[in-house]
């Protein structure tokens, strides 16, 4: 018997992380719980996240992240998590690497993705 899980289903994963209005770049050392650390945050809106068959193919899915570039840096800081985040409340955090960063200058967060795989 095959595995399968529906668009549908891992759709409504997808659209929680697509609710997100709020993208920072955090220094936490370990998985942020909170935005207390954030460096530079970009407001985010409906139109900066696209839904598509993920990459993995036929039974995956994906949400796609629209680049932010010229985000103003408010915390000086090594950038080590992006997080997703609305009203507070954490949707997605994901790791990143870049060099450190200076108050005053600015940062572009490229686009990015996460993606639900195939059910193996």
């Amino acid at each position: 018997m095959s595995k399968s899980v529906p668009d549908l289903v891992m759709d409504k994963i997808l659209d929680e992380i697509a609710l997100s209005t709020l993208m920072t770049v955090t220094s936490d050392v370990t998985t942020p719980v909170d935005l207390l650390s954030g460096l530079a945050e970009s407001v985010m809106t409906g139109v900066d996240f696209t839904q598509a068959v993920g990459d993995a193919g036929a039974g995956s899915r994906k949400v796609t992240m629209a680049a932010q570039p010229g985000i103003a840096v408010t915390v000086g800081g090594t950038p080590l998590h992006v997080v997703l985040s609305q009203a507070g409340v954490i949707k997605l955090v994901t790791t990143c690497t870049a060099p450190t960063l200076t108050v005053g200058s600015t940062v572009d967060f490229p686009a990015w993705k996460y993606e639900i795989g195939a059910p193996v």
